[in-house]
């Protein structure tokens, strides 16, 4: 059978087929809908759950090795940062089944804080690296990832990107391998990582290593297609596809699959078939720099850009100097649009007043909130990586509290699945050092930004079960704070006074803003706890209604102010009912629809 999936729907279905029984991930584009596929598809023959942060989710799936079971960790790029020291460690002591590591790198940064190119992980950690093109090798390259772990009793990195994560192609199945538990017996020089039990495992990794060279050289994986020999291609991933498109038969290609450890045996071979090569490949140096370094000439990033997707039109530009003609209709059509808060967002009330804050630092983190970084808001000032909203604004409190004179206060700014992820410890840090900025958990009932998936405070798991959800406040109770407010953040007048109060402490408090995110199904708990929400729509009664704009400031996207008449208007197909402009609005004319 084939069926047209993406490659992340693609690497569900070969963890189905190999005999994976555990995966974990946590949601972050572009890998979040590996696990979500698991979980919809396969939850009868794959455990699959969601973790609060990607350190985690690998060491569980490392649990689940040494227990036996084939598992797979899915995490995006920066992900991998989070997990990285169980991954290093975790190449030294080994595997029992086999564990496979999926990092989803995102050329072009079209989600994420930077654009860092993670197949110098591999490099690092001497961890051999799988690198697929299309949906086809997402899921078939599984296959030998899992043997390859277990061959060589080491973690394997499946490094995979954007394009390929998100585009689909036709895939063709395969049955599942019903594959018994491995045995687990207790190998405590093995397992436990201690100095004189890694000195002697770094020497059986690095041999490893040098045995992966072999594989490298004559794998299906690795493979030489000759063309024209005035041009030769070195290239791996997706931008194999890419240089498809825009050399044809006017080049040969070595086509890499399998990257860590290169192939030198093959690299050699085919420099010496060509005329003239060039490096394709995304982000770093990586291939180019190795190779220059076996003394074989080639070009590489003086002619190809160092940032972004290497797509045939870049490609085209670097070699011929032209970029491919812009339909004039399409480039007309084409309006620049900043992101914005969706209608009826939680946020939008809590970041209306706060932007309005005088002697404020924002410090902000990653989530669909960053927006609030931007007009109308001018609301954060600071955003840089999962959770470091509270660590940052607890330094920054502890130096304008070190000058009598400065009256700073900090307003640190996190969501619910942020502050499970990584804000649990920053917190800590604010109660053990006995600093006093404000922190703020939005929580708006799910994890919003990647698609809504579950966290530890939504009270369901990945596959929909029943669970304990964990309490905001009584955590951040537990962990010794006294001053604790849960408010309603499309309340403007609650948010100003609970604002102020935080404000006139001279300690640390926190402040839960809970309201469900608008785009979120809604479950049993929360049609108790919110009835009525998002029943209702708000309208302009534009004989009252002055022109005055303020309403717009709000940044809600329902809300269009026509110039012609000079009046606001609302979309009734995108309102909610919040009542954030009804609120500001300084002539009540927006009201009910009746």
């Amino acid at each position: 059978m084939k069926q047209l999936l993406t490659g992340d729907e693609a690497i569900a279905r070969g963890a189905y087929e190999v005999g994976v029984r555990f995966a974990s991930a946590y949601p972050g584009t572009p890998s979040t809908e590996i696990l979500e596929t698991i979980a919809e598809e396969y939850s009868g023959d794959i455990h699959a759950e969601w973790a609060p942060n990607e350190k985690v989710a690998l060491e569980a799936v490392i649990g689940a090795g040494m227990a036996g079971a084939r598992s797979l960790a899915a995490m995006k790029h920066v992900g991998l940062n989070v997990a990285a020291d169980p991954f290093f460690s975790l190449a030294y002591v080994g595997v029992n089944a086999g564990v496979v590591i999926v990092t989803a790198d995102e050329p072009g940064q079209f989600s994420s804080q930077n654009e860092q190119d993670n197949r110098n992980y591999a490099r690092a950690s001497m961890v051999p690296m799988f690198e697929p093109a299309d949906s086809q090798e997402s899921k078939d390259m599984l296959a030998d990832a899992f043997r390859i772990s277990e061959d060589y009793d080491v973690p394997v990195l499946y490094r995979m990107t954007t394009r390929v994560c998100h585009s689909k192609g036709l895939v063709e199945f395969a049955e599942r391998q019903n594959l018994a538990l491995r045995p687990y017996t207790r190998q405590i020089k093995k397992y436990v990582a201690t100095p004189a039990n890694t000195r002697p495992a770094k020497v059986k990794l690095q041999a490893n290593y040098a045995r992966l060279k072999e594989y490298s050289n004559t794998c299906q994986w690795n493979r030489i297609e000759m063309g024209s020999p005035a041009i030769g291609i070195i290239t791996s991933g997706d931008c194999y596809l890419y240089a498809r498109e825009v050399f044809g038969e006017d080049a040969s290609y070595l086509k890499l699959g399998f990257t860590n450890p290169l192939p030198d045996d093959l690299i050699r071979q085919f420099a010496g078939q060509v005329q003239k090569i060039y490096i394709i490949e995304e982000n770093d140096p990586w291939l180019e720099l190795y190779i220059k370094a076996m003394g074989i000439p080639c070009t590489g990033k003086e002619l190809f850009p160092r940032n972004g997707e290497m797509i045939p039109e870049v490609l085209r530009q670097a070699i011929y100097g032209t970029p491919i003609p812009q339909d004039p209709e399409l480039a007309e059509a084409l309006i620049n649009r900043p992101p914005t808060l969706c209608a009826g967002c939680p946020h939008r009330g809590f970041f209306y007043e706060l932007g309005r804050r005088k002697n404020i630092m924002i410090s902000g983190d990653i989530g669909c909130y960053t927006l609030a970084s931007g007009a109308p808001y001018n609301a954060m000032e600071s955003t840089l990586c999962m959770g470091a909203s509270v660590s940052i604004g607890h330094g920054a409190q502890q130096v304008f509290d070190s000058d009598p004179d400065n009256k700073m206060r900090v307003v640190s700014v996190l969501g619910d699945s942020t502050f499970f992820h990584t804000g649990i410890n920053s917190l800590i840090g604010v109660a053990y050092n006995r600093s006093k900025p404000i922190t703020v958990v939005l929580d708006n009932r799910i994890t919003g930004m990647t698609g809504q998936q579950e966290n530890p405070g939504s009270g369901l798991t990945a596959t929909g079960d029943v669970t304990q959800a964990i309490s905001i406040p009584d955590l951040v109770k537990a962990l010794g704070f006294e001053h604790v407010r849960v408010i309603d953040p499309n309340n403007l007048k609650q948010v100003k006074e609970t604002l102020d109060w935080a404000i006139a402490l001279d300690e640390a408090s926190v402040i839960i803003t809970r309201w469900p995110c608008a785009l979120k199904k809604r479950n049993a708990f929360d049609e108790a706890e919110f009835a009525g929400a998002f029943t209702q729509r708000y309208t302009v009664n534009q004989e009252v209604c002055i022109g005055c704009k303020k309403c717009t400031k709000t940044g809600c996207p329902a809300i269009v102010f026509q110039t012609a008449i000079k009046k606001s208007s609302i979309d009734p197909e995108k309102c909610v009912g919040c009542s954030v402009c009804a609120q500001v609005c300084p002539v009540q004319a927006i009201v009910l629809e009746a």
